[in-house]
This record gives structure tokens, C-alpha cells and sequence, in this order.
């Protein structure tokens, strides 16, 4: 089971040529049935966005982008609280702890404590005026395109993290959920790192 689909183009041949096509093969010769949960597990409560809140330890968590899919609640963003305010630097500094990451792309440091903290995890830099306006002092997203970070000097702290960064812990809910509805039924969580992107 993984979060990111392992085909995000259909196949015009399995032949071994690339990664994606030995996973292919690898799976169809140990009967293995590969099943991806992509913008369900990110649209989800307590899905991808909730796992990254959990990470920083943030209290009331809501969407803030909230929408509903066939009757279900169901949002892009969350939006939750720090136990304490803290000065942007820290706060930085206490993202990049929790998540692994060697560095944070951020814009000019806030000159206000931060408590309020929105999130999308992987590429979530269109909820960022939905952040702004949800009186959020911090956005935490994975990716973000480079003219985003103009304007909102003081406005709100950015910190982008990296795609496969901001997404690591999606395997925890997987594994959550199926020891929690198929009691019995062994799993694992991959120790691979598929992340392509690195940083020098």
C-alpha cells in the first residue's frame, strides 16, 4: 500500500526499462496487488495533513479548507494550535527536527510568535491565501512555486519542507488503519527511501 501511485502515466510496455516497470514486474511475479490512496488520504480527516499535525503536536485541528465528498467531510489544508507561541526561528528550527529535513525554503522571518499553524502537506501552495485568511501565522507545505513567496512578508510565516519530506509519515496512517479493521493481519512499513530529490 502506498500513498504516492506507483503509475502516474499508463504503461506502453513492461520491460524492465525503468523503475517504475520493474516494480511492475516484481509485483506481478510475487502476485502482489498494489494499492495507492493519493488526494483520498490527503482530502481524508485524520489522513496525511492530520499525521503532520499530530508530528508538531498541534491541538484543535480543523480543515480549513473544508469540502465534502459524497456526504463525507473532507478538506485540502488543516489548521491547528501549538501548545505555546513561538518565535519564528524556533519554530523553523523545530519543523525541520521533526520531519528529518536538512533544510526549509522560508520567507523573510516572522516578527510575530507563531501559534497558529496552517497545513498541506506534498504540493499545497494553493491553499496559501486560504492560510492567510484563516488567521494562520505559519504555512507548512512540501512544495512551492517561487513567485508564492512574494507579498506576504509579515503576513505569515512560510516553511516548505520538500514533497516526499512533508508526506514520510503517510505509511503510520496506512498501518494504523489495517491493524485497526483487519486485527491479525501483519504489516510492515517500508524502510526504502524513493525520495528522487537530493539535496548537495
Amino acid at each position: 500500500m502506498s500513498h504516492h501511485p506507483l503509475l502516474f502515466r499508463g504503461l506502453k510496455q513492461v520491460s524492465g526499462a525503468d523503475y517504475v516497470q520493474r516494480c511492475v514486474i516484481k509485483a506481478i511475479k510475487n502476485d502482489i496487488v498494489v494499492i495507492s490512496m493519493h488526494t483520498n488520504m490527503d482530502n481524508a480527516k485524520y489522513g496525511v495533513n492530520w499525521k503532520i499535525a499530530e508530528k508538531l503536536g498541534l491541538t484543535d485541528v480543523n480543515f480549513f479548507a473544508a469540502k465534502s465528498m459524497d456526504g463525507i467531510e473532507a478538506g485540502s489544508g488543516v489548521i491547528g494550535s501549538l501548545p505555546e507561541a513561538m518565535a519564528a526561528d524556533d519554530f523553523i528550527l523545530m519543523v525541520k527536527k521533526r520531519f528529518g529535513v536538512e533544510c526549509a525554503m522560508c520567507n523573510q522571518l516572522l516578527r510575530r510568535p507563531i501559534r497558529k499553524v496552517a497545513i498541506c502537506g506534498g504540493a499545497g501552495d494553493f491553499l496559501l491565501d486560504d492560510a492567510v485568511s484563516q488567521g494562520a501565522d505559519a504555512f507548512i507545505t512540501g512544495e512551492m512555486h517561487y513567485h508564492q513567496y512574494f507579498d506576504y512578508e509579515q503576513k505569515i510565516q512560510i516553511c516548505v519542507i520538500g514533497h516526499y519530506q512533508s508526506e514520510q509519515y503517510t505509511s503510520e496512517v496506512f498501518r494504523d488503519i489495517i491493524q485497526k479493521e483487519c486485527p491479525g493481519v501483519q504489516t510492515f512499513i517500508a524502510e526504502t527511501n524513493t525520495n528522487p530529490i537530493l539535496y548537495i
